[in-house]
Formats: C-alpha cells, sequence, structure tokens
C-alpha cells in the first residue's frame, strides 16, 4: 500500500482560497436577489429623475431602465443584468450631492451599454476553465509522485485566472468610467460630482492603505481611484458642461430623500443627533418626523407632518407621511383624508395607492372595500411587482367573499417571494374556480406554469 505525497497545507488553503474567489464572482450578477429591495415613491421618482437626461443621452430607452435602491449601507452601486442599476442607501447617505450620484448612474449606464454583464459572465467562466485545467494537471502531478510540481501547476493556474480576470475587471472599470463622461457632457450634465465622489473613494483607500505601489493594488477589481480621477479630470474640465450649476431643485429633493431615508433606517437617536430641533430645514423635519414615528411618539411625528404640511400644503409625500404615522399608529380612518389626496395628487401612485388601500381595509368598514379594490387593482396594473399591494388586494377579495380571486393574489404574492410550491397550489386552486377563458382564469395559468417551471429547474440543478 502506498501513501499520497503530503502537500503543504498553507498553499492548498491559497489555492482553495483562489478556486473559491472565482467561484464567487460567478454569482456576483445575482447578488440583488439575496438583498433587501427598498421601494419608495418619493425616491425612485427621484432618481428616475436623475438618470432620465443621462439614459437619453447614452441612447438607452428611459422606460426600460430602472434605478432600484438596496438597503445595505455600503458604498456601492452595480448592474446584474438587463437594464437596471442598484445603488446601496449607503452610497446615498455617503453622496454630498445629487450632482454625485449622477456621476455614478452614468457610471453604470456605461456597463449596460458595453454589455458587461455578459462579458464579464465570459470571463469568469474562461477563468474557472483555468483553474480547473491547472487543478486537473496538479492532481495529476501529485498521484504520479510529484507533490511539488502538482502544487506548482495548482498555484500557476490559480495565479493566471486571477490576474488575467482582475486585469480584464480593471480595464472594464476604466473604459465604463469614460463612457460615464460621456453621458454626463451629453447630458449637459457638469462631471464635478463624479470626480468629488472618485475622491471621496481615495480617501477611503488611503484610510485602508493601499497606493499605487502596494502589490494590493494589483490585486483588485477596480483601478486606484487617484488613477480614475487624473484620467477623468484631464477630460471632464475641458468639457462644455464642467462650469454648468448645479441643479438647485434636484438637490434640494435629494437632501429630502437623504434625510428620509437616515430617519428611516437609522436609530431614532442617531436621527435626532444628527438633525437635532434646532435644525428647521425641511430635510431636518423630515428626518425627525421618521424618528419620532420609530419611537412611537406619534404626537411628536405628527407635530412633524403638520409643519411641513403648512410649508406645502400639497406635497403627496408629506401627506403621504402623516397618512402613514395615523395608520401605524392605530388610526386608519384619520389616515383616509391625507392618503386619499396623496393618492390623487400622484395620479394613483402604485405604492402610495397600496398605503390608501391598506388604510380602507384597516378601518374593517365595508363601505371601504370597493374603494379599495379599485385602488389596489389600479396600483397592481401599473406596478405589478408590489407584493404588499397583491396581499391587500387578496385581503379585500376574502373580506368580499370571493375566495377564487383571492387565492389568485396570493399566487402573485408568493412567485415573487419564490415560493414556488405554494405559488403553484394557490394558482391551481384559483383556476378550478374562476370562469374559463377570463383574463383572471388565463392569469392563474400562466402563474402555475411559471411556478412549476421553476421547480422543475431547482430540482434539475441539484
Amino acid at each position: 500500500m502506498s501513501r499520497l505525497p503530503a502537500l503543504p497545507i498553507a498553499p492548498l488553503r491559497l489555492a482553495a482560497y483562489a478556486f473559491a474567489l472565482l467561484a464567487s464572482l460567478a454569482l456576483a450578477a445575482t447578488q440583488a436577489a439575496a438583498q433587501s429591495i427598498l421601494r419608495d415613491a418619493e425616491t425612485e421618482e427621484l432618481l428616475a429623475d436623475m438618470a432620465r437626461p443621462l439614459v437619453e443621452a447614452s441612447e438607452l430607452e428611459p422606460e426600460n431602465v430602472e434605478i432600484v435602491l438596496i438597503n445595505d449601507s455600503s458604498i456601492n452601486a452595480f448592474v446584474a443584468g438587463g437594464q437596471v442599476v442598484y445603488i446601496h442607501t449607503g452610497l446615498l447617505a455617503a453622496a454630498d450631492t445629487a450632482n454625485e450620484v449622477q456621476g455614478v448612474i452614468a457610471h453604470e449606464l456605461g456597463h449596460i451599454t458595453a454589455g458587461h454583464v455578459v462579458r464579464f459572465e465570459e470571463r469568469v467562466r474562461a477563468a474557472n476553465g483555468i483553474t480547473i485545467l491547472s487543478l486537473l494537471l496538479g492532481v495529476g502531478a501529485v498521484l504520479a509522485g510529484a507533490g511539488e510540481a502538482g502544487l506548482g501547476a495548482m498555484m500557476a493556474g490559480q495565479q493566471a485566472a486571477m490576474g488575467s480576470f482582475l486585469a480584464f475587471n480593471r480595464n472594464q472599470e476604466a473604459a465604463t468610467d469614460l463612457a460615464g463622461a460621456r453621458y454626463l457632457s451629453g447630458a449637459g450634465i457638469t462631471g464635478k460630482g463624479m470626480i468629488s465622489f472618485f475622491e471621496k473613494l481615495r480617501n477611503f483607500e488611503i484610510r485602508r492603505g493601499y497606493s499605487q505601489a502596494d502589490e494590493a493594488a494589483y490585486g483588485r477589481t477596480h483601478p486606484l481611484s487617484g488613477d480614475r480621477i487624473q484620467t477623468l479630470r484631464g477630460l471632464l474640465d475641458q468639457d462644455a458642461a464642467w462650469d454648468t450649476p448645479e441643479d438647485p431643485d434636484l438637490q434640494e429633493r435629494f437632501e429630502r430623500v437623504q434625510a428620509k431615508l437616515y430617519g428611516y433606517l437609522a436609530e431614532p437617536k442617531r436621527t435626532l443627533n444628527a438633525y437635532p430641533p434646532s435644525d428647521t430645514r425641511i430635510a431636518a423635519r423630515y428626518a425627525r418626523a421618521y424618528a419620532w414615528h420609530k419611537e412611537a411618539r406619534v404626537e411628536k411625528a405628527l407635530a412633524e407632518t403638520e409643519s411641513l404640511l403648512s410649508l406645502e400644503p400639497d406635497n403627496p409625500y408629506f401627506l403621504e407621511l402623516q397618512g402613514q404615522v395615523l395608520l401605524e399608529s392605530g388610526r386608519p380612518g384619520e389616515a383616509l383624508a391625507p392618503l386619499r389626496r396623496a393618492t390623487d395628487l400622484t395620479l394613483n401612485q402604485p405604492l402610495i395607492a397600496s398605503m390608501f388601500g391598506h388604510a380602507l381595509i384597516a378601518t374593517e368598514e365595508e363601505a371601504n372595500y370597493a374603494e379599495a379594490e379599485r385602488v389596489l387593482r389600479a396600483a397592481v396594473s401599473r406596478d405589478r411587482m408590489n407584493p404588499f399591494a397583491w396581499y391587500q388586494l387578496g385581503m379585500v377579495f376574502a373580506a368580499r367573499g370571493d375566495i377564487a380571486r383571492a387565492r389568485l393574489a396570493s399566487a402573485e404574492q408568493q412567485v415573487m417571494a419564490r415560493r414556488y410550491p405554494e405559488a403553484l397550489r394557490s394558482a391551481q386552486a384559483a383556476e378550478a374556480a374562476l370562469p374559463r377563458g377570463t383574463p383572471d382564469w388565463i392569469r392563474a395559468q400562466d402563474i402555475a406554469l411559471q411556478a412549476r417551471s421553476e421547480l422543475e429547474r431547482l430540482r434539475d440543478s441539484r
């Protein structure tokens, strides 16, 4: 009986780490699915307005591009297939201006127009091919008794794969910076925000100890921010839009949204320290209203919403907030007036309409159910990917004894949550009870087919 030559443990761990890193990179394009998407009507409208001129400059169709907010405190933005830009809440918190966020959006649009997600996946497959081949060669050498040669083959393959992949990714990022600069120029938007945001990133790198001379600088997926700033500054400060003033209305809206998100996400104590009562700006009042609401200090929260509405009585987002505070404080009847007004002012914006529908149901008054159904049907017709609205609509159907459509609404919600077995059961039950040939019956069939297909795919992948 023979024994395989013993291999050094530390190098083997390094090889395994490199292989695992490449495997993890292969999953990067699906990271959004594992993170929490944060929905807010005002924030989504702001991001869409920020992006619109840049999308037009990139020659993409504005109706096909979506900006999605991810509830994550890290400073990041990414694309993950299709024409969707994902932005972390941490990036909005770190930015000082709306123009800085526009610089980030311009960069991410460059990834979309260049098809970098597809090329990224192809490059990962190629890198994994190098890695697997080197592992096979190394194992073959080990089995033949050449342990050191086998380890060398493994490590050389890992190093080649990682070096090739990282250099490719850095080149992509550099090309995308230039594309983003073109889109800013084409939209007539100053590039000062793009430069200032990269300066923030450079300061972060300095604190982390990166420098151009460091070997670590070459083990990165992105170029060093100092290099990016130098390249972009030489291009952007010569552009005709460089001295274009930033949009003051967009900046005011950005500061409001920034404060709103801070108040919603941070601990109330931190919010009240950042936005003390002595700060009378609208943004500060906005943040405090959320902080007081989270502490269940209802009257203080309502006092802040009243102060906001005294300044802008027809602001639908201030009305939405007032309705939310009343609704979540157990006063749904009082919430109806501000939420109805907010829904009317926004022409049935789906997220606001969903909250209004919820308030109508929460009154537990049967007379309100017909209006709730109408409002919620309008909401899901404009935004089918709205599980909260589907849940509320299902409650209306159930309360009115329409169990078939209640099950269909449950199926809609379940398939969005990837709860495919439940979605299949709900859709089949709805299909069996709905009139044949109706739109709802056809939709139940579609959901059942989708759920069944996903279940089969998951079964085959095991």
